[in-house]
């Protein structure tokens, strides 16, 4: 049977439209469109931000996949605490916490006990950190002082949160938000999405239990421009938001408001990559606007910033950072 000029039309018209999609869908799921978007609104964002955000196209890389030493695998989520000036990351098999410098050395490994599968870890104030376990969609508050040997989650205060996320899709990021006094989590995927916690800093201190969940939102047409989120950090000193995701290969800054501000591709030939980075996992910004990413299995990364950001209030913090 011959296919007839009008049948053979629809047929080349059909498959064109699949090519299309195809094509659609690529370029959503690598990342391209999306970062592509980021670009544009950067272009609108600049004269308002590039001196009072974070503004990502500042930043170099000055340490790149630097394996941490005492570290297997699972190096997850990551904060900074400004009393010690160290970092602190959550490893989720075996449960520990680890404790590392600026420059990604290993300075110790507390076991964490009561938790399954830790992925998020946020300082709060002092001492006093929140862990986030994808497992059971559970917050905790933890203490981890100096010489803390060991952390047991038994008994210490925590919220449940099920929002029917499937296994391993859930809470893959914690950030306290210390302008708004809450805590932001992201999701990683179905549905991606940041969730604002409010009132626990009420509810710790007893003072009455008035918790409440409502979703960020970015302020755009086309919502979160990732396949996925694999991390989160609030920045106190600018008020923007910063998300990591691992599928796309990116970080981007939002402001306040929800609206895209910068864009940094964590590809190589960008920002002074030689290679992507692999598997994002963790992120954390210190007080000198320093960013720091891991990676699984065990990889460190720090970002630096030139010129040197007038809210850190240092000066020369990175001398000739240029975007890559």
């Amino acid at each position: 049977m011959t296919a007839t000029p009008s049948r053979r039309t629809r047929l080349w018209w059909g498959l064109a439209a699949l090519i299309l999609a195809a094509l659609a869908f690529w370029l959503w799921a690598s990342g391209l469109f999306g970062v592509w978007l980021h670009y544009r609104s950067m272009q609108q964002a600049a004269a308002q931000w590039q001196d009072k955000g974070i503004w990502l196209p500042y930043y170099t890389a000055r340490i790149e996949a630097k394996a941490v030493e005492g570290l297997g695998d699972n190096l997850s989520g990551l904060t900074w605490a400004p009393e010690t000036d160290t970092l602190f990351a959550v490893i989720n098999r075996p449960p520990a916490i680890a404790e590392l410098s600026p420059e990604g050395q290993l300075l110790r490994l507390i076991p964490l006990e009561g938790s399954r599968d830790p992925e998020g870890i946020t300082h709060v104030a002092a001492s006093v950190f929140i862990i986030s376990d994808e497992a059971s969609q559970s917050l905790n508050w933890v203490v981890i002082r100096p010489g803390t040997k060991v952390v047991d989650l038994a008994g210490t205060p925590h919220l449940a949160l099920n929002y029917g996320s499937f296994q391993n899709m859930g809470f893959e990021g914690v950030s306290w938000d210390g302008n708004r006094d809450l805590l932001l989590i992201a999701q990683e995927m179905l549905p991606i999405r940041v969730l604002m916690v409010t009132g626990l800093s009420a509810a710790i201190a007893g003072e009455g239990f008035s918790v409440s969940v409502s979703e960020w939102q970015p302020g755009d047409r086309f919502s979160h421009f990732t396949t996925d989120l694999s991390s989160l950090s609030a920045h106190d000193a600018t008020g923007n938001l910063l998300l990591l995701s691992d599928m796309t290969g990116s970080l981007a800054e939002y402001a306040p408001d929800g609206s895209p501000v910068s864009v940094m591709p964590l590809w190589a030939g960008w920002h002074g990559l030689k290679e992507d980075i692999p598997q994002a996992e963790g992120l954390a910004v210190d007080s000198r606007g320093d960013i720091y990413i891991v990676s699984e299995p065990n990889l460190f990364y720090r970002f630096s910033r030139d010129p040197a950001p007038a809210w850190a209030g240092q000066g020369g913090i990175c001398p000739g950072c240029a975007p890559g």
